[in-house]
């Protein structure tokens, strides 16, 4: 190597040495945020407050439900949909594979059994027929999962639970703002879970909500988020009252005024800042369109995406590097690729308390393999994303 090359390899090292570590997603608080936090602080209620109603009935318009129902994380408002529906020991409930645990975990916490059933191979969403075909008597019902912001075949999802006379829930944690043949995530299934951890589109810190459009199971929930208690203290302080009854076992899944104050106001930055994951989405489009070793999954044309997360699948026959070859080299250029995820029913849990098996789902477990989430989120400049590509494709040439 000459003395020209060695200088030039020189600067690009300290170049990237010097480069801050870009994440595959962050939070995004600004001075409102921080303010409406004070302002929360300073006033008399920082748990179960007025905030929280304002909160949920704030979500709750947003997405066109009628009700919404605060809680401490997605995870803990998937428990409280299972156990509004009444799912209990000898149900079954659909769910797919490529998710976070959460959303089969939620089923197990009832005494229930999760069902699993493939993706479409294109987006790694549900797929409808293979659903239904996993339908039983014990089939109670379908979670499906809006997977990276995108929503799932609802229409169909929809056909298959009126038949069936089956529950239709919605994760909706990758998905708040996204819309599905103009209709927005929370106003399609009969309960939708969202998520505010600091990865998604807003953050309470950790927290979560659902929404829908039925009364009688927002109150089941709102009981259930408080250790089975039909009154919680904010309820007795407004009507001058000690008393108070438990009616059947809950949890503590409560979320507080100083999240919701914090909630509150990332909600109104909502548009722009799926605006702005858009535009990051069209780049790497555009980036990545005449690759042939690397493909972005596909997008209906009826849905309106809201990019949780922005996944590409290596192709392997063209690609000279392997997934987790390439995991490990992005991440030491200081680029925080991830891997959204490890289908549920490969997970250790699962396979020996379960009896799952390699082979139950293979379009998952074969994307499993190849996929791969590369930073996207509102903060993330220009600069940034075009370091991410340009180290993509010098490392997969």
């Amino acid at each position: 190597m000459n003395l020209v090359a060695c200088e030039s390899e020189k600067k690009a090292k300290t170049k990237t040495s010097m480069r801050q570590f870009i994440p595959y997603g962050r939070q995004w608080i600004d001075e409102e945020d921080i303010e409406s936090v004070i302002e929360a602080l300073r006033s008399d209620w920082l748990t179960t407050g007025p905030k929280v109603e304002e909160f949920e009935k704030s979500v709750a318009d947003y997405v066109n439900a009628g009700y919404g129902v605060a809680v401490s994380s997605g995870t803990a408002g998937l428990h409280c949909a299972m156990h509004a529906l009444g799912i209990g020991p000898g149900d079954e409930v659909i769910v797919p594979p490529m998710t976070f645990a959460a959303t089969a975990n939620c089923v197990i916490y009832t005494g229930a059994a999760p069902v699993f059933s493939d993706v479409d191979p294109e987006t790694l969403l549900i797929d409808p027929i293979q659903a239904e075909e996993k339908i039983t008597a014990k089939t109670k019902a379908i979670i499906g999962v809006d997977y990276a912001g995108q929503p799932c075949d609802w229409d169909e999802l929809h056909k298959i639970a009126k038949k069936h006379n089956l529950f239709l829930v919605a994760d909706g944690c990758h998905a708040l703002g996204a819309k599905y043949k103009e209709r927005k995530v929370g106003a399609i299934a009969d309960m939708t879970v969202f998520s505010f951890h600091p990865v998604k589109h807003i953050t309470t810190g950790e927290g979560g909500m659902i929404v829908t459009d039925k009364s009688d199971l927002a109150e089941k929930m709102r009981v259930f988020r408080n250790h089975g208690i039909t009154t919680d203290h904010r309820q007795r302080e407004t009507r001058g009252s000690w008393f108070y009854e438990m009616k059947f076992l809950g949890y503590n899944y409560r979320l507080s005024d100083l999240q919701c104050a914090l909630g509150i106001s990332q909600l109104q930055k909502l548009p722009e800042r799926i605006a702005r994951r858009q535009k990051i989405a069209g780049k790497y489009h555009g980036a990545f369109a005449d690759l042939p070793w690397i493909k972005p999954l596909s997008v209906r044309k009826d849905v309106f995406h809201a990019y949780h997360l922005y996944v590409v699948r290596l192709n392997s026959k063209d690609c000279i590097m392997d997934r987790t070859s390439l995991f490990r080299e992005l991440r030491s250029s200081g680029i925080g690729a991830n891997v959204h995820y490890i289908p549920v029913h490969l997970h250790p849990f699962y396979t020996e308390h379960l009896g799952t098996r390699p082979g139950q789902c293979p379009v998952a477990e074969t994307a499993y393999e190849q996929i791969i989430s590369l930073p996207i989120y509102p903060g993330m400049t220009d600069a940034d994303q075009g370091f991410v590509i340009d180290v993509l494709k010098g490392l997969i040439r």
